[in-house]
C-alpha cells in the first residue's frame, strides 16, 4: 500500500486557519447570509437524528436550520424546537399509491425546489431506509450535485452510495462521515480491499494510524476523490491525496446521536466556506494563484497567510467539524459521565467553538 501523506501542521496552527473561515459578526449581513442550511431526514422510527443534526448546525451558528422529514415525523421534530423550519416532503411508501411504480424525480420536485435557497445540505440522519424516500433522495442528490451545492452524507444516506457509488462518485464538494461498519461496506461495495478492524488493532499506535489513514486514502481514491471522513477513537479525514488525524480528545461514553452533532457542524462549516470563497468580508489574506492539488501545496496554504483554496479548506472544514464533535463529547463527558446523551453534545457547541477556534478578529471589512 502506497505510503501515507499526512498533513503535519500542529492543531493550534490548524484551528488559526478554520478562524479565516468564520464570518465575522457585522452588520451590514442580513438573515441567511451566514449559512441556510437543511437537514434531509427523519422518519416515523427517527425523529431525534435530524432534529440534533439542524440543532448543532443552529448552535453553531448557522442563520436558517431546516429540516426536510417524512410527514409523520414533522410535529415530532417541530415539538422538539421552535427554532428550526420543518418541512414534510419526505414521501415514503405509505404516502404513495403505487410504491412500485412512482415518478421519483417528480416527486422529489418539492424538495429541488428548495435548493436554490440553501448553501448546504446534510444527508441521512434518521432518514430511515423505506424504498420510496431512498430513491427520491438520490434525486435530490443528483440535483445537488449538478449545482455544485456541497452536501454531507451519513446514516441511511450512505446506503444511498452504498447501492450506487456513481451518485457521488469523482463530486468534490462532499464529505462522507461513515462509522467503522459503514466504511466496511463503502469498501466491499467499491471493491476496495482495506485491512480489517482486527488486523489494524494489532499494529502499535503509529502503524494502526498510518493503515488507518491509507484505507481511507483508497476508498476516496476509488470514489474520486471525495473526502471521507472516517470516525473511530481518533478521525481521520482524507481525499485521496492529503490527510489529516484528528485526535483531539473525545469522552468515552458511545451514545447514539453523537454522530448528528457532526453532520450538523458540518454543514455550517460548509456555508461559511462558502461565504469564505465568495469574499462576504475581507480575511486579510493575499490571493493565491492557484489551487491546491498536492499535499505539499495543501500544507503550504495551511501554514502562510494566502487566502486558501477550495481543496484545503474543504479539508479544513472536516478536521473542525471533527475537532468540535470530539471536544463536545469530551466536556459532555466530563460532567455528565456515563449518563450521556446526545443533547448534551447539543448543548456544548457553542463552547466548544469558543474554546476551540473562538470568534474572528474584525479589521478591514468589503
Amino acid at each position: 500500500m502506497e505510503s501515507v501523506h499526512h498533513v503535519t501542521t500542529s492543531s493550534k496552527v490548524l484551528f488559526t486557519r478554520v478562524r479565516k473561515m468564520v464570518p465575522p459578526m457585522l452588520e451590514k449581513f442580513h438573515k441567511g447570509q451566514l449559512g441556510r442550511i437543511a437537514v434531509i431526514g427523519g422518519c416515523a422510527d427517527y425523529t431525534g437524528a435530524p432534529y440534533f443534526s439542524a440543532a448543532a448546525s443552529a448552535k453553531l451558528g448557522c442563520d436558517m436550520s431546516h429540516v426536510v422529514c417524512e410527514r409523520s415525523a414533522a410535529p415530532v421534530v417541530k415539538s422538539y424546537s421552535p427554532n428550526l423550519m420543518v418541512h414534510p416532503l419526505l414521501p415514503s411508501t405509505e404516502s404513495v399509491k403505487d410504491p412500485n411504480s412512482i415518478d421519483a424525480s417528480a416527486l422529489a420536485g418539492p424538495i429541488i425546489g428548495m435548493l436554490s435557497r440553501l448553501h448546504a445540505l446534510v444527508i441521512g440522519p434518521g432518514l430511515g431506509r423505506d424504498g420510496v424516500t431512498l430513491k427520491v433522495v438520490a434525486e435530490v442528490i443528483k440535483e445537488a450535485r449538478s449545482r455544485s451545492i456541497p452536501f454531507v452524507l451519513d446514516a441511511d444516506g450512505l446506503m444511498i452510495v452504498t447501492e450506487d457509488p456513481n451518485l457521488i462518485k469523482g463530486y468534490k464538494e462532499c464529505i462522507l462521515t461513515p462509522n467503522v461498519v459503514e466504511f466496511g461496506r463503502l469498501a466491499k461495495a467499491l471493491g476496495v480491499k482495506v485491512a480489517s478492524q482486527a488486523e489494524i488493532t494489532q499494529e502499535g499506535n503509529g502503524d494502526k494510524t498510518s493503515k488507518e489513514s491509507a484505507a481511507c486514502e483508497e476508498l476516496s481514491k476509488a470514489l474520486g476523490g471525495v473526502t471521507i471522513l472516517q470516525k473511530g477513537p481518533h478521525d481521520v479525514i482524507s481525499n485521496g491525496v492529503t490527510s489529516i488525524v484528528s485526535d483531539i480528545k473525545g469522552g468515552l461514553k458511545r451514545s447514539g446521536g453523537q454522530g448528528d452533532t457532526l453532520t450538523g457542524s458540518l454543514g455550517t462549516l460548509l456555508a461559511w466556506r462558502m461565504a469564505y470563497h465568495d469574499k462576504l468580508w475581507d480575511s486579510g489574506e493575499q490571493d493565491n494563484a492557484k489551487e491546491a492539488q498536492t499535499r505539499d501545496e495543501v500544507q503550504a496554504e495551511l501554514e502562510s497567510d494566502k487566502r486558501m483554496s477550495s481543496t484545503t479548506t474543504l479539508l479544513l472544514a472536516a478536521w473542525a467539524g471533527s475537532s468540535l464533535t470530539r471536544e463536545c463529547s469530551r466536556k459532555a463527558f466530563e460532567t455528565k459521565g456515563r449518563s450521556l446523551q446526545a443533547s448534551d453534545l447539543t448543548d456544548e457547541v457553542h463552547g466548544a467553538f469558543l474554546r476551540l477556534i473562538g470568534e474572528p478578529e474584525s479589521k478591514t471589512h468589503l
